[in-house]
């Protein structure tokens, strides 16, 4: 069962903002069977631009009823309800803040129209409400009204149920308040990932790379993750639908792979940060770098040809690594060589390798 809404607020600054309008449908996935709509007096004035956008002043509210008096209507009609809002985040706040005032903790399981639509109507100009809909032809009345929107978020979210035909992106799209679901998937992706030493990408329900992580054990390093409570590593739980690694064998891969990879994928939820380039030569123009593998038997092998950074790779036999020939073949080249230069370096300097073979 879903409570489809849209709120109008006074606007103000976040967390502070009051109701002025609230819609409420009760939608059985195929028909309204429940509604509640009314103007809400939020006992503080309305921000101009507001009154502008939304045709709602201070005097049309001034009989209107308060939070309070309209809250345990609000209560019976959500209650074991998916909350749905084209921007639900936003409807989804306000009402629990001002439950908040009450004293009362406001918990529903939530959808996004907006977030759906991405999903299952691609390749829209634009997704707000009034566009959207006016590009599926969906009317839409007194729009910046709660109940005109709430209307057309319906329309909306029918056609999006329809568009579902594997009934699986709005079931994986629900956010639930109590985490107990999104709890288990995660555990099930930690379950899947070796302790071993590496890089790991974490991935939406598309196959995007969202996120990449480095560390000894990542195994551990992705269950860190995922018990963290910063809005960074939320929103990368709520979105991480599998989870893929690399081995790596040693500690100087682990960084050249993590941050060529970085620069090359460019993931949403990794920090942006300048990466700060050390122009200064190696101290010889041409080696070898060789240190410990993945596996017992295999070499990491980096190449440096004229004091540039020219490919790296596995090797696991002794010729590959005499031959130079077979060697370029076999590893792979490096795109960003001053990045490659930087990390090797900074390496060098440090810490060990197994071995340096100078030509």
């Amino acid at each position: 069962m879903y409570v489809i809404l849209d709120i109008e607020t006074t606007g103000g600054k976040f967390n502070e903002e009051g109701i002025t309008e609230i819609a409420i449908y009760k939608f059985d996935g195929h028909e309204v069977i429940d509604q509640f709509i009314s103007l809400v007096n939020p006992e503080k004035p309305i921000q101009e631009f507001v009154v502008r956008l939304t045709g709602i002043n201070n005097k049309m509210l001034r009989n209107a009823p308060k939070f309070y008096e309209i809250a345990k209507r609000v209560v019976e009609i959500t209650k074991d309800c998916i909350l749905v809002a084209h921007n639900a985040t936003f409807d989804y706040r306000i009402l629990k803040t001002e439950f908040e005032r009450l004293g009362f903790d406001f918990y529903r399981n939530s959808l996004c129209t907006v977030e759906l639509s991405k999903n299952l109507i691609e390749d829209q100009p634009s997704y707000s409400l009034g566009k959207l809909t006016k590009s599926l032809g969906i009317p839409i009345t007194d729009r910046h009204r709660a109940n005109g929107d709430a209307l057309a978020t319906v329309q909306l979210f029918k056609l999006l149920l329809e568009k579902d035909t594997e009934k699986t992106i709005i079931q994986n799209s629900i956010k639930y308040f109590d985490n107990r679901q999104k709890k288990e998937k995660l555990k099930a992706l930690i379950d899947e990932l070796p302790d071993v030493l590496g890089i790991y990408y974490v991935h939406d329900h598309t196959g995007k790379i969202i996120f990449i992580g480095k560390g000894k054990n990542i195994k551990s390093e992705i269950n860190n993750l995922f018990i963290k409570t910063s809005k960074r590593a939320v929103k990368i739980q709520e979105r991480a639908n599998s989870v893929s690694y690399s081995k790596t064998g040693n500690e100087l891969f682990t960084r050249l792979k993590y941050y060529l990879q970085l620069s090359k994928i460019d993931p949403k939820f990794n920090f942006k940060k300048k990466f700060k380039i050390n122009e200064d030569d190696f101290n010889h123009d041409s080696f070898m770098i060789i240190d410990k593998g993945r596996e017992v038997e295999e070499h990491a092998v980096i190449l440096i040809e004229n004091n540039i950074v020219i490919s790296y790779g596995y090797t696991n036999l002794a010729h590959q690594e005499n031959n130079l020939e077979i060697l370029k073949s076999v590893l792979t080249s490096i795109e960003n060589k001053e990045i490659s230069k930087t990390v090797i370096k900074n390496y060098l300097k440090r810490s060990k390798v197994q071995k340096i073979i100078r030509f």
